[in-house]
């Protein structure tokens, strides 16, 4: 795959207190929007699943903007196609999401291989999420991690507690905990831990597993996952300082949580 043309004239990455010049614990919890991709439009599933989707719009630019404009200042992609298909399918939309906002974009799914790695990255994007390549192909993870140390991130996907793979449609036999322990020896951003059993589903955060995770890790921690209320998020960052952000997305979409009222909650906490 060859480097798009979207690539960044002036990249956010890199700058003063930019995402890969590495998070401090004890600063302010960020409240991330997702934007997951399928067949070309903005769209949210239940539990990961491709046949239950939920269209929010076929204007995938406009939607980061909106983000953009209500305080975010990352946004998460997901393209939920290349997940299942081991390669990325929504690179048109992806290229017009960089072009249509100047906050740092971190994009998962599909990513396998390091020339997708540099791809994104070159084009500007902040950071890359490695989840099924973080299981199943370790010489690719460590390659990406030396040649992009801390622009990678670790997408921990979990369902009773066992990671998940190729777009979840494939449960492994291995403890998340465990995989999070065995790759802490390589340069990541951070992990992004999912609970696929709350993805999508407005029930609320697994807080036990997030604990778990939290007090397991040595790397800055994403939640993801069930994310409905301001109280949720409250919960999530009392778990402590490792804690980085909280990716919502269903919540937002259907209206049941305001960005902007829910980072000012955060960061008056």
């Amino acid at each position: 795959m060859g480097l798009p043309n979207w690539r960044r004239s002036s990249p956010t990455v890199g700058r003063p207190g930019g995402l890969h010049s590495g998070f401090v614990a004890g600063e302010c919890m960020r409240v991330i929007p997702a934007i997951d991709l399928k067949d070309g439009r903005c769209v949210r599933l239940r539990q990961g699943d491709m046949a239950a989707e939920t269209v929010y719009s076929e204007d995938v630019p406009s939607v980061a903007r909106r983000w953009q404009e209500q305080g975010a200042d990352l946004i998460h992609v997901v393209d939920l196609n290349g997940a299942v298909d081991g390669e990325p399918k929504n690179l048109p939309q992806i290229e017009a999401v960089m072009k249509s906002v100047s906050v740092e974009v971190q994009v998962g799914g599909g990513i396998r291989s390091i020339e997708t790695v540099r791809t994104y990255l070159q084009a500007g994007v902040a950071r890359v999420v490695l989840g099924t390549a973080a299981l199943t192909d370790r010489g690719f993870l460590a390659q990406a991690c030396r040649e992009f140390p801390r622009r990678i991130l670790l997408g921990l996907d979990a369902r009773d507690g066992k990671v998940a793979v190729k777009g979840w449609t494939t449960v492994s036999e291995t403890r998340a905990i465990d995989l999070l322990k065995e790759l802490a020896a390589h340069e990541l951003g951070a992990v992004i831990y999912t609970d696929i059993a709350r993805d999508g589903m407005l029930s609320g955060p697994n807080l036990a597993a997030l604990r778990e995770v939290v007090e397991s890790s040595s790397l800055p921690v994403i939640a993801s996952g069930g994310i409905t209320r301001v109280e949720d998020l409250q919960a999530v960052q009392a778990l402590g300082p490792r804690v980085e952000g909280a990716i919502v997305g269903k919540a937002l979409y259907d209206g049941k949580l305001d960005y902007a009222a829910a980072v000012a909650a955060i960061r008056n906490r």
